[in-house]
């Protein structure tokens, strides 16, 4: 395969800006063009015409949704999608497409007619589309629509992942559904109780659910897969403002023992400060040979602040892991098309919206007193009230409604296809 776009380890980031084109002028005047326009714009039956203007790739429902993973619903369209992707499977699947060009909008090519049949048989595209070599407008909503549905940037430009997913064979998909069916009547299941924070990792996704549905939805970045974030039960009890960063010791002998041989001052610059953890004394940093793995030994706490590993906040549940949810001064990571750039904890993007959602409860802790309590620059622990039932769950493939498949890599090769695995193997 061909591959187009960038040869990195991340996928092309996302776009930070829509590009606009200007309209030129034809045969008629600006001022005759302004009249038909003022005309049609003031017309009293022209309807929804300016909803209308853009070409629709499809009737069937829209990507995005309130309904939560863990739903009967849920379930229920996931089997009604197998059952389509049965007879897909049973008809022959999908073609592969084979560009010799980066397929987008105007782009005119022999290989155009194979992706609309594509996106047709995944019902991306109505059929009434048809099947000519233009990439035209129809195409255009088409490939961002199954973009999203993959959780790719929705550009509409056929960059080497998404070609990669648009060629996964149909009978791969059909297994991955089944595969994910089990672990979604699972979740179903069990009673999450009225309010409940569920962070799916092959999706890179947080649902803050209440009352059955999403009240908040957030980007995360998750473990890398060498340091996969864990799949666990727990309860959200604390969140705290302004927190320490007390760096683990996997991270103290992988990355920071050897930043020390290379820099330094890199404890200083970062304000990150050593103690005995024994008697808490602290130790100056060139007082340690850096030449050795001796300092694991000691606690590495950075200070509150901006450029903390935490920046803003942390949330805090127990569990066996060690892992943790939490702000983070790098805000330009949650544009990246792979999300899997974590030592095992969890970042959130938007996180202080999610903390008023958990601290609803809690007395005296609004928006307003957040805010003001983050400029102080104190350490502020907070417990919840009521803490709320936290769940890091495995899902990459599940359906939301009419012809509505989500699909995502199986990052950490839990499905069982190296097919799948695209994030990792294109």
């Amino acid at each position: 395969m061909k591959k187009f776009g960038s040869s990195a380890l991340d996928r092309r980031a996302f776009l930070t800006g829509v590009a606009t084109a200007g309209l030129a002028a034809v045969t008629t005047s600006a001022f005759a063009q302004q009249t038909d326009i003022g005309e049609i714009l003031a017309a009293p039956r022209r309807g929804n015409w300016d909803d209308q203007f853009d070409a629709r790739s499809t009737t069937r429902a829209k990507v995005a949704g309130f309904q939560p993973i863990a739903s009967r619903e849920t379930v229920s369209f996931t089997e009604s999608a197998i059952n389509t992707y049965n007879q897909i499977v049973s008809g022959g699947g999908w073609p592969t497409v084979q560009p010799t060009v980066k397929l987008q909008l105007g782009v005119v090519d022999p290989s155009v007619p194979a992706m609309r049949k594509r996106l047709m048989i995944s019902g991306d595209l109505a059929e009434t589309a048809g099947l000519s070599n233009s990439f035209d407008t129809y195409v255009d909503a088409a490939v961002k629509r199954f973009q999203s549905r993959h959780g790719l940037p929705a550009d509409g430009v056929m960059g080497q992942y998404s070609l990669a997913a648009m060629n996964v064979p149909a009978d791969i998909r059909l297994g991955q559904l089944h595969t994910n069916l089990e672990r979604l009547r699972k979740l179903a299941s069990d009673d999450q109780g009225p309010r409940y924070v569920m962070v799916n990792i092959p999706a890179a996704q947080i649902e803050a659910v209440e009352a059955g549905r999403v009240a908040q939805r957030h980007t995360a970045i998750v473990g890398k897969i060498d340091r996969q974030t864990p799949i666990l039960d727990s309860k959200i009890q604390e969140v705290i403002l302004n927190p320490y960063w007390t760096a683990p010791k996997s991270i103290i002998q992988k990355d920071i023992i050897p930043l020390m041989r290379k820099d330094p001052t890199y404890l200083t610059r970062n304000k990150i400060r050593l103690f005995n953890e024994q008697t808490r004394e602290e130790i100056a940093p060139e007082t340690v040979d850096w030449n050795t793995d001796d300092a694991v030994k000691l606690m590495f706490r950075q200070d509150p602040g901006k450029i903390n590993a935490m920046s803003s906040t942390k949330i805090n549940f127990p569990n066996q892991y060690a892992v943790y949810m939490h702000d983070t001064p790098q805000q330009g990571i949650f544009n990246k098309l792979m999300r899997f750039d974590s030592s095992g904890c969890v970042r959130v993007q938007n996180v202080r919206d999610l903390n008023v959602w958990l601290l609803r409860d809690t007395p005296g802790w609004d928006r307003q007193t957040m805010e003001a309590t983050i400029k102080t620059g104190v350490n502020t622990p907070i417990a919840v009230t009521n803490p709320v039932p936290l769940h890091f769950v495995y899902v990459s493939a599940w359906s939301t409604g009419d012809g509505v498949v989500h699909l995502r890599d199986d990052i950490y090769e839990m499905d069982g296809q190296a097919a799948l695995s695209i994030g990792t193997n294109t």
